[in-house]
């Protein structure tokens, strides 16, 4: 008896240590055929794969990652609006490159400037939008430099807003998966890069149709952007992410020879990454979360309920081990409407560390009491608070 538990508790040994040198050998083995690779699950932060992260390399078009960052911090924080025009100057004329063949002097809506960049990689778009932002080419490229400061890019430097090769111009996969990270939250930002096509001068004789040059948006399931580059010195570039049931995944590459090893470099990372994340449900939208006492109000307490679906990526192999804790007052005072944020809910791994909240709602409104009424729960909270102590 002894003999056969010792032979099954071997065997059991045996198969966990095959899964986890499967595992660790399927990432040792990708085929990335690329100068840099990382690959990083979106919400945690986690680094599933890294080849040679933090090499500083030229990153080509992947610089208008930042560009697109920077305009849509502004739209966000109404600086700037989608109905903006927008004036080519003679430098944006001059970049070269993929282009609109925008013209000095010519005026377009910060809307098509921001597409034609997202969409179509617009040397002189990129340097117009830049030149609006930041009131000039050399302003812009300093807040460039500042945001990637304060967002932790460690081995970043930028020198212009399009990509165009140029001297101390360079970044890293790691730095790109940061701040690609951060990207993905921004309002319209996968819109913006998982657009397959977009008409400039739609209707006139210089009308352009742009088609995205990130091909993998049809052709690798649940894909839904972020950037292509290409120069002679950068070789190949990409930034993407997919999503699956779930869970978000971002794949870097720098420094490919071919569009094909790029592509196929992305691919392999993507499938690993998916191979090993399942999302657990965290909460539901809707979710009944318990009540919260109210004071004034026609009701003496009001449901609170979950503010949105909430996800949890987590490996296949581990278990979920996460606590929740509901941050909301203990007494709300009416009027209350429906819909209304009460709190937040939060859920902490083993050592603290908050890694999904959404916010608390009010599940009904509540009107606020007559004056009788209130006299009455306020001589209760009186009567609470003397005989009680609270």
């Amino acid at each position: 008896m002894i003999n056969r538990c010792r032979s099954g508790l071997t065997l059991i040994l045996i198969l966990s240590l095959l899964l986890v040198f499967s595992a660790t050998g399927l990432a040792a083995n990708l085929p990335i055929k690329a100068k840099s690779a990382i690959l990083m699950e979106a919400q945690t932060g986690e680094v599933l794969y890294q080849h040679n992260p933090d090499e500083q390399l030229p990153m080509a078009s992947v610089t208008k990652i930042m560009t697109m960052v920077l305009a849509l911090e502004a739209l966000r924080d109404n600086k700037v609006s989608f109905e903006d025009v927008v004036v080519g100057s003679y430098l944006a004329k001059s970049m070269g490159g993929t282009q609109i063949w925008l013209e000095e002097g010519e005026q377009m809506s910060f809307k098509d400037m921001l597409y034609a960049v997202a969409v179509g990689s617009a040397n002189d778009c990129a340097v117009a939008l830049a030149e609006y932002l930041g009131g000039s080419f050399d302003a812009f490229v300093a807040i460039m430099n500042k945001r990637a400061s304060e967002l932790g890019l460690t081995n970043t430097n930028y020198v212009n807003p399009s990509g165009l090769d140029a001297p101390n111009h360079y970044t890293s996969a790691r730095d790109i998966a940061i701040l690609s990270r951060y990207a993905v939250t921004l309002p319209l930002f996968l819109e913006l890069t998982s657009t397959w096509e977009y008409w400039v001068r739609k209707g006139t004789p210089q009308e352009v149709w742009l088609t995205t040059f990130n091909k993998m948006i049809k052709q690798y399931p649940g894909y839904d952007g972020i950037k292509t580059g290409y120069t002679s010195q950068a070789g190949y570039c990409l930034s993407s992410t997919a999503q699956r049931n779930g869970v978000r995944l971002l794949a870097v590459v720098l420094g490919a020879n071919t569009r094909q090893d790029r592509d196929q470099s992305i691919k392999a990372l993507l499938d690993y990454g998916f191979q090993l994340y399942k999302a657990e449900q965290l909460l539901s939208k809707g979710e009944p979360l318990g009540q919260v006492e109210v004071l004034h109000g026609l009701s003496d307490s009001v449901d609170i309920i979950a503010g949105a679906d909430l996800i949890y990526p987590v490996k296949k192999s581990a278990t979920l081990d996460l606590s929740r804790e509901l941050q909301c007052p203990s007494v709300i005072v009416a009027p209350i409407t429906q819909g209304e944020q009460i709190g937040t809910i939060v859920f902490m791994d083993p050592q603290g560390n908050i890694v999904a909240k959404t916010p608390i709602l009010a599940a009904e409104t509540v009107e606020r009491a007559g004056f009788f009424k209130i006299i009455g729960q306020t001589t209760r909270q009186m009567l609470k608070a003397l005989f009680f102590g609270k």
